[in-house]
């Protein structure tokens, strides 16, 4: 026992000593370890502090990176709005120059029109124009035709003013009693003093006055500066209303025919006046168809009863119409 116990010290003894050196080891073993951690935990902090640096270096670089790219955005954003801005003012732009074209169409189709309807207006007027000078000729024409018409319508009125003033004239200073018209000329006899109520036979008294006013007449009417002017010597016989119309134009012819032959076989007519007197001289019945009437309208039978000496100088109705165009009537 003493044995075991005095080999139990010694192996005690010995596993002291041994396990001081394997807690020395183990205490260099965990130095080391310690160190080693240690140095591992200050590496690996120095490169955590130097990759924390450069992630913040790169989070700084990205913040500004993402700053400017938001910026970038933000400006991309301005740059599309505005372009959108300005692809609404082009398409207002687009419009206004469309409606502008438009206009410019309308316009050119209006000038072109315009242009027609002048080229058209201007056409008309040449042909005016061409008209006009072919009028101008005409009324030149006319107007030298006209120049020579009233010559003749002046030089005819005088032949006229002057039988009429000759004829007045030499009635009177023959003491022969006979209304002459001062205008035309026209004698007015009183059937009364020519003929009985209803008859066509001339009476003394008429055959008388005719055979005192009918040789004064003709040498007026006949003398050279009127003799190639007249025309024709005209007797005319009116009655008044009473009767009927045939009754009556056959009385007035008659009457004015009876004139008319008591005329031609006057013996105090030259044969030269006779002549004359037979190519020239008419008669004519009017019945009542040119009545007198007095003031107040009703009907004067003893001047519608009546036989009318005329003259009608060549052309006149012809001048009186020219005469009458040329007054403006």
């Amino acid at each position: 026992m003493a044995k075991i116990r005095r080999k139990r010290r010694l192996i005690g003894k010995d596993k002291g000593e041994y396990w001081t050196s394997y807690s020395d080891m183990l205490s260099s073993l965990l130095l080391v370890f310690m160190l080693a951690v240690t140095f591992s935990i200050y590496q690996y902090y120095s490169l955590l502090e130097i990759k924390t640096k450069q992630l913040n270096e790169q989070q700084a670089e990205l913040d500004r990176a993402q700053l400017s790219l938001v910026k970038q955005q933000d400006e991309l954003e301005t740059t599309r709005v505005t372009l959108l801005g300005k692809e609404e003012e082009l398409a207002s732009i687009q419009i206004q120059l469309d409606e502008q074209q438009d206009e410019l169409h309308a316009a050119q189709t209006a000038l072109k029109t315009k242009e027609e309807e002048q080229a058209a207006l201007q056409l008309t007027l040449a042909q005016q124009e061409e008209e006009l000078a072919a009028q101008q000729l005409r009324v030149g024409a006319l107007e030298e035709a006209l120049g020579s018409q009233a010559a003749q319508i002046d030089k005819l009125l005088g032949v006229r003013t002057a039988i009429v003033e000759e004829l007045s004239r030499t009635l009177s200073e023959k003491n022969i009693s006979a209304n002459v018209d001062k205008n035309t000329g026209d004698i007015v006899l009183d059937s009364r003093l020519m003929f009985a109520t209803g008859e066509d036979m001339l009476v003394p008294e008429g055959q008388a006055q005719l055979q005192q006013l009918i040789p004064v007449y003709l040498q007026v009417l006949l003398r050279p500066e009127y003799k190639d002017y007249v025309a024709e010597i005209i007797i005319e016989g009116h009655t008044d209303s009473k009767g009927s119309y045939v009754f009556n134009l056959e009385l007035s012819q008659q009457r004015a025919l009876n004139v008319a032959k008591f005329c031609l076989e006057m013996p105090g007519l030259s044969s030269a006046q006779r002549n004359t007197l037979q190519s020239i001289l008419t008669a004519k019945g009017r019945s009542f168809a040119d009545r007198i009437f007095n003031p107040d309208g009703s009907e004067n039978y003893e001047a519608s009863r009546r036989v009318e000496i005329k003259f009608r100088l060549k052309d006149a109705e012809m001048i009186e119409q020219m005469n009458s165009i040329l007054q403006g009537k």
